[in-house]
C-alpha cells in the first residue's frame, strides 16, 4: 500500500517544486545571509505543499471523473482503484498536519517569537499555500477547472517561492528579485501548460477548462514558447544588473535541453508523445535553479 502512496506523491514533481527555494537560498547565500536550518525546513515544507497538491489533484480529478480511460498520461491512484477516495482524503489530512508543523517550525526559527508581524504574515501565507494546493482540483469551484491554474502556479512556484525564501533569510526584499522569480515561475507554468497540452482533449470532454482548452492547441503552443523565452530573458536581465563574474552565465547551460524541448513541442502532432517532455522540462527547471545559484557564489 505504501508504494501506491509514494507513486501518488509523484516524486518526479518534487525537484520542480523546490526550484524557487533553491534560487532564493542561493541569492541569500551570495550575500552571506544563508542559514542551513532555514534552508532544510524551507525545502521540506515546500515538498509537503507539493505532496498535498498531488494527493488533492489525484482525489479531485478522480472523484470528478476527469482521470478516465481517455486520459493520455499515466493512471492515477484513485483512477486505477489502488487507493480509495476515503484513503486519499486521510493521506491529505496527514500531509497537511506534517506540513503545518514544518511550516510553523520554519517560521519560528526564521523570525523568533517576538516578530509578530512576520510570524503572522508567513503563517497566513502557509495556510494560503495549503488552500491553493487543495482547491486546484477539489471542490465545485476548483480554479484548475476554470483556467486559473497558471496564475496560481506562477505566484506560488515563482514569486512566493523565490522572494519568500529570500525574505526568510534576510528579512529584506529587493524588487530585482522578481526577475529570477519570474524565470522560475514561467518555467513552472510551462510544465503545467505542457501537461494541459497533453491532456487537452480529455480535459475538454470532462469539463476541465484549462487555459489550453480555452485558447486551443495552436495558441497553447505559442503561449508555451512565450513562457520559455521570457524565463530566459528575465534571468539574463537579472544577471546583467548584478554582474560580478562570468560564472553567473552558467544557467545558460540549462537552456540547452530547453531548446531541444522547444523544438519537440513545435514539431509535435501527437499529444501522448508530450509526456516524456514533462520530466525533461521539470528537471531542466531544477538544473536552471542550481546553475543560476551556483553562478552567484562562485
Amino acid at each position: 500500500m505504501i508504494k501506491h502512496y509514494i507513486k501518488a506523491a509523484r516524486l518526479r514533481t518534487l525537484p520542480l517544486s523546490v526550484s524557487g527555494i533553491i534560487v532564493g537560498s542561493f541569492i541569500a547565500a551570495s550575500q552571506d545571509l544563508f542559514n542551513w536550518k532555514i534552508c532544510v525546513l524551507a525545502l521540506l515544507t515546500t515538498v509537503g505543499f507539493q505532496i498535498i497538491s498531488n494527493f488533492a489533484n489525484d482525489y479531485g480529478d478522480g472523484v470528478k471523473g476527469t482521470d478516465n480511460n481517455e486520459r493520455v498520461g499515466p493512471k492515477r491512484a484513485i483512477q486505477s482503484g489502488v487507493i480509495s477516495p476515503k484513503q486519499m482524503l486521510q493521506a491529505i489530512y496527514i500531509s497537511i498536519a506534517i506540513t503545518l508543523i514544518l511550516a510553523i517550525t520554519l517560521i519560528y526559527i526564521s523570525f523568533g517569537k517576538d516578530d509578530f508581524g512576520n510570524l503572522l504574515v508567513f503563517f497566513i501565507l502557509g495556510i494560503l499555500s495549503i488552500v491553493a494546493a487543495i482547491k486546484y482540483t477539489v471542490g465545485k469551484k476548483a480554479y484548475g477547472y476554470s483556467g486559473f491554474g497558471d496564475i496560481f502556479v506562477f505566484l506560488f512556484f515563482g514569486i512566493l517561492s523565490v522572494c519568500g525564501s529570500y525574505y526568510l533569510y534576510t528579512k529584506q526584499f529587493n524588487f530585482t528579485l522578481l526577475l529570477p522569480a519570474f524565470s522560475v515561475g514561467f518555467l513552472s507554468v510551462g510544465v503545467l501548460n505542457l501537461n494541459n497540452l497533453r491532456d487537452r482533449v480529455s480535459d475538454m470532454q470532462s469539463g476541465k477548462n484549462t487555459l489550453v482548452v480555452k485558447i486551443g492547441e495552436e495558441f497553447g503552443k505559442y503561449y508555451h514558447y512565450y513562457l520559455l523565452i521570457s524565463s530566459f530573458l528575465f534571468a539574463l536581465v537579472y544577471t546583467m544588473l548584478h554582474y560580478k563574474s562570468y560564472f553567473q552565465f552558467l544557467f545558460i547551460i540549462s537552456y540547452i535541453p530547453i531548446i531541444q524541448h522547444f523544438v519537440v513541442i513545435y514539431n509535435n502532432k501527437i499529444p501522448k508523445l508530450l509526456d516524456p517532455e514533462l520530466k525533461k522540462l521539470a528537471l531542466s527547471t531544477f538544473l536552471f535553479s542550481l546553475l543560476f545559484g551556483i553562478g552567484l557564489i562562485l
